[in-house]
């Protein structure tokens, strides 16, 4: 389906190699970006568990060793099972090393301790992962790594109605194109979304607002 309203030379990459396939090919530029996706998540997480800037930078870098060596190891193997779980899962247990570091040292006395004992030792619902905040931040960064691939009129269409809430009937006329042209618009961000970041994030993620279907 085509609209004189949608941009057809937005520039979406012809690859249909999931970045999760290529960091495990070994492409050192796929791995980077996937550092530039979890970033922020494992940021937030590190906030949530009270840590300072110098702990945050080690725990991350903790972190994405882990993954480095283990992606390939990673697997969907129960229901519910997410990328975003797996890391969770081991921020988590880097996150209990090092306030256990602290505790060993002195730093942080009770409070130390009080942010320790909040951390479960096992979380089957890995889906609480950071919780919707921490989830929130995964498909906003998600989002902006594949902006420069599509036509100004293209992404904000996609951004007010799916980020900003907006109606298409009402978007559409702020963008002077047809409500055809917005659902199109939105389409192909999701689309580009499902395929690249495939099995990393949920790409139907509602960021604090319903679908556009249901608000007509």
């Amino acid at each position: 389906m085509t609209d004189p309203n949608v941009n057809p030379v937005d520039r979406v990459s012809t690859t249909s190699v999931s970045l999760l396939n290529r960091v495990r090919g070994q492409d050192q530029a796929a791995w980077e970006r996937l550092v530039a996706l979890y970033t922020p998540f494992l940021d937030e997480c590190c906030r949530c568990a009270g840590l300072q800037a110098a702990d945050t930078a080690d725990v991350k870098q903790d972190v994405f060793e882990v993954v480095a060596r283990k992606i390939c190891d990673f697997r969907r193997d129960r229901p519910g099972d997410t990328f975003r779980g797996w890391i969770y899962t081991i921020t988590r247990n880097k996150i209990r090393d090092t306030l256990k570091r602290s505790q060993t040292r002195g730093i942080g006395g009770s409070d130390a301790q009080q942010r320790l004992a909040s951390i479960p030792m096992d979380e089957p619902d890995q889906e609480s992962s950071a919780g919707p905040e921490g989830e929130r931040l995964l498909y906003l960064q998600a989002i902006e790594m594949i902006r420069g691939e599509f036509e100004p009129t293209t992404w904000e269409a996609f951004w007010m109605v799916t980020v900003d809430g907006r109606k298409p009937a009402d978007v559409a006329a702020a963008l002077g194109v047809s409500r055809n042209a917005v659902y199109l618009a939105r389409s192909r961000v999701l689309h580009r979304l499902r395929e690249e970041f495939h099995e990393l994030i949920d790409p139907d993620v509602r960021v604090g607002t319903p679908d556009p279907e249901e608000r007509e």
